[in-house]
C-alpha cells in the first residue's frame, strides 16, 4: 500500500468515527468558544453589594458614595440588618454585603482602630476578589479624608495637609497582561492544552479500537502506520492550531507579542510531539473508552504542573521533572515566554530543541509499540477496514 493510500484510509478512519470527531472537531470548537464565556469582560466589575449602615453618620454615607463610585462595585441596597443582607446574596439580589459598625465615625474622629465587615459570593473568586479589592481601596480612600479632616482641626494649612496625604503618587503600568485579566493570563495555556489532550483521546480512541481487529492498519509496515498516523494527525492539528492562534487570539484580543515565523516554528514540534506521543499511548490501550478516561485524568496536573496556575517552587522537584516528558508542559512555558512575554528566541531555544528530542523519543517508542500490536495474535475478528 502506497503512503498516499494510507493517508486517505486514516483520513476516512477518522472521520467515519463518531467518537473521534466529537472528541477532536467537537472539542476543539467547544472549548474555544465554551471555556472563554465567564471571562469575555477579562475583569469584573460593578459587583452589586448590599450595605448595612449601623452608624447613620455622615461619613458612612460619604463611604457608601465612594463605594457606589468605585468601578469595581455597585451599591444596589441599604438595608436594615445583617439577616436581611444575607438573604439579598443567596437570593441573588447581591455578590456581597458591607456592614458599617455603629460609632464608626465616632472612633475614626477619636483615632481608634475601626473594622468594617466585608463578605462576598466566594463560589466565583474573581467576583470575591473584585469586592475585597473595592471596598479595600474605599476603605484607604476614606482613611485620607479623615486624615485631611483631622489636618484641618489641628490648623494645618490645606495645601500642605493634601501634599502630606498625596506624597506618593503610583502610576501601575502592567507590563504583559494589560487587562490583569484572567482570560487574557491563562486562556492561551489552556488552549494548547486543549489541542494536546484532544489529539491524544483521538489518537487513542482509533488505535485501541483497531489492534485487536483485520484492517488496512495490519497490511503495512509499522512505520509506515506510525509515520502515517503522526502525518495525518498532524496535518489536522496544524489547522486547529491556526484557529487558536490565528481567530481565537484575534477574537478575544489576547496578548501576541511573538512573530508569527517563531509561534510557528513552536507549534510544529509540538504537533508532531504530541501526535507521536498519541501513537505511543494507543498501543496501551485494547478498550475505546480507557484513552478518554485515562487522559481527562492527567489534565488538571498536567496544567498545574505547568507553573502558570500554580508556583513552581511549591511543585516537588520530581513531579516537575516527570511532566517534561509531557509535550504540552515545555510548549506551554514556551508560548507564554515567546507569545505573552515577548521573550527573544534564544530563550525559548532549548525548549524547542526539548519538543524535537521527545518527537524522536515518542516516535521511536511509538514504533516499538505498534510493532507488538500488530504481531500480536488476533483474538477478535473484525472486518475489513480499508474499503
Amino acid at each position: 500500500m502506497r503512503f498516499l493510500t494510507f493517508l486517505r484510509h486514516e483520513l476516512f478512519a477518522i472521520l467515519s468515527d463518531k467518537a473521534i470527531v466529537i472528541t477532536m472537531f467537537g472539542g476543539v470548537a467547544f472549548y474555544a468558544f465554551l471555556y472563554p464565556l465567564p471571562y469575555l469582560h477579562n475583569v469584573p466589575s460593578e459587583q452589586p453589594i448590599v450595605v448595612v449602615d449601623h452608624d447613620h453618620s455622615s461619613f458612612s454615607r460619604l463611604l457608601i458614595r465612594h463605594a457606589n463610585a468605585s468601578p469595581k462595585l455597585d451599591v444596589v441596597g441599604l438595608v436594615q440588618s445583617d439577616h436581611e443582607a444575607q438573604q439579598w446574596i443567596e437570593q441573588g439580589k447581591a455578590k456581597g454585603l458591607v456592614i458599617i459598625p455603629q460609632g464608626f465615625r465616632r472612633d475614626l474622629m477619636l483615632g481608634k482602630g475601626v473594622t468594617l465587615a466585608i463578605a462576598g459570593d466566594a463560589n466565583y473568586f474573581l467576583v470575591y476578589s473584585a469586592i475585597a479589592q473595592g471596598m479595600v481601596n474605599v476603605g484607604l480612600d476614606g482613611a485620607k479624608h479623615i486624615q485631611f479632616a483631622g489636618m484641618l482641626a489641628r490648623g494645618e494649612d490645606a495645601h500642605k495637609a493634601q501634599l502630606s496625604l498625596h506624597a506618593l503618587t503610583l502610576n501601575s503600568v502592567p507590563s504583559f497582561n494589560t487587562t490583569l485579566g484572567y482570560m487574557s493570563y491563562i486562556l492561551p495555556a489552556v488552549l494548547l492544552l486543549v489541542l494536546h489532550q484532544t489529539l491524544l483521546i483521538g489518537s487513542g480512541i482509533l488505535g485501541a479500537g483497531q489492534w485487536r481487529k483485520h484492517g488496512y492498519w495490519r497490511r503495512v509496515s509499522p512505520l509506515m502506520l506510525v509515520s502515517g498516523r503522526i502525518t495525518m494527525f498532524s496535518l489536522i492539528y496544524i489547522l486547529f492550531s491556526s484557529f487558536y492562534f490565528g481567530f481565537c487570539h484575534f477574537y478575544y484580543q489576547l496578548t501576541v507579542a511573538g512573530q508569527m515565523l517563531d509561534i510557528a516554528l513552536v507549534v510544529l514540534p509540538f504537533i508532531l510531539a504530541s501526535a507521536a506521543f498519541g501513537v505511543a499511548m494507543s498501543c496501551l490501550f485494547t478498550r475505546r473508552d480507557m484513552p478518554t478516561q485515562v487522559i481527562l485524568l492527567i489534565s488538571m496536573p498536567i496544567l498545574f504542573s505547568s507553573g502558570l496556575v500554580w508556583p513552581l517552587a511549591l511543585i516537588p522537584e520530581p513531579i516537575m521533572w516527570l511532566t517534561q516528558v509531557i509535550p504540552a508542559v515545555p510548549a506551554m512555558m514556551a508560548m507564554t515566554k515567546l507569545n505573552q512575554l515577548g521573550a527573544d528566541w534564544s530563550l525559548v531555544l532549548p525548549i524547542w530543541l526539548q519538543l524535537w528530542g521527545l518527537f524522536v523519543t515518542f516516535s521511536v517508542v511509538a514504533y516499538f509499540g505498534v510493532k507488538a500490536r500488530l504481531s500480536a495474535t488476533v483474538t477478535a475478528k473484525g472486518g475489513d477496514a480499508s474499503l
